[in-house]
């Protein structure tokens, strides 16, 4: 019959557990020491290399991505504030926050043509048309940038994919599957007609009917009734990028 551990030996084994258990804190703690010092060394060529091309930072948008995606790698957010460190040795706050103004300005300008909703790469031409002076170029990913901050205010604008498209909201409107599907089918002819929508998904023409005139309500369609076929056609200028100039439209802007 096999003999069962006394005492000494109970007291043995918790001895090695704890023994193990205080190993195992040490090495975690030395791990986690050693990440802090790597993270600090990181950071502070970050720094060092920020100082040397400030200038290509600011100018140059392929080395700008570039830049970001090292300050992501390391947990380092040069836009969350618009003082400090980052905003003092680049200005990159305030870069972004300039594009953040002149984005608004763009959307609030136009929205009596779309509604409120823009391609992403219209609204980076718009940006460019204005920013001709300063002679700094932008990207898509400088928008979304921008954007990004916006949307923590509350504002109502946000960027999302619909097909093949990135789109600008900026206004408070809650667009469901339906919506996009159907702004989806827009994108090869500009427009659609009930017909169209009806065919290609195998809806309910009451269903298409009210998407329909959810968006319309909404203002991102434009309605079409003097085609010869009688059918009424929905336009969409978000798919449909016409030359509207902002500053032309801005004695409209509601």
């Amino acid at each position: 019959m096999r003999k069962r551990p006394g005492l000494a030996g109970l007291q043995a084994a918790a001895a090695n557990r704890d023994q193990f258990r205080s190993l195992g804190e040490d090495v975690a703690k030395a791990r986690t020491d050693l990440m802090k010092e790597q993270l600090s060394v990181f950071r502070t060529q970050l720094e060092e290399f920020a100082r040397k091309h400030k200038n290509d930072i600011r100018k140059n948008p392929a080395f700008r991505a570039q830049f970001h995606a090292m300050c992501q790698k390391i947990g380092v957010d040069p836009l969350a504030s618009n003082k400090g460190f980052w905003a003092e040795l680049l200005g990159i706050g305030d870069f972004y926050y300039e594009l953040g103004v002149q984005i608004v300005d763009v959307c609030l300008a136009t929205r009596p043509h779309n509604g409120g909703l823009m391609d992403l790469e219209e609204l980076r031409g718009h940006l460019m048309k204005r920013r001709r002076v300063s002679r700094e170029a932008i990207t898509e990913d400088d928008c979304i940038r921008a954007i990004s901050k916006l949307k923590a205010l509350g504002s109502g604008f946000e960027i999302f994919t619909v097909g093949n498209r990135r789109l600008v909201r900026s206004v408070p409107t809650e667009l469901n599957k339906d919506h996009n599907q159907i702004i989806e089918a827009a994108q090869s002819e500009g427009y659609v007609t009930a017909e169209d929508i009806v065919n290609r998904f195998s809806w309910r023409r009451g269903r298409v009917v009210d998407a329909l005139e959810t968006l319309m309500k909404d203002g991102l369609v434009m309605v079409d009734d003097g085609h010869p076929d009688g059918k009424r056609r929905y336009w969409f200028p978000c798919v449909n990028t016409m030359d509207v100039d902002p500053d032309e439209s801005a004695g409209t802007a509601t």
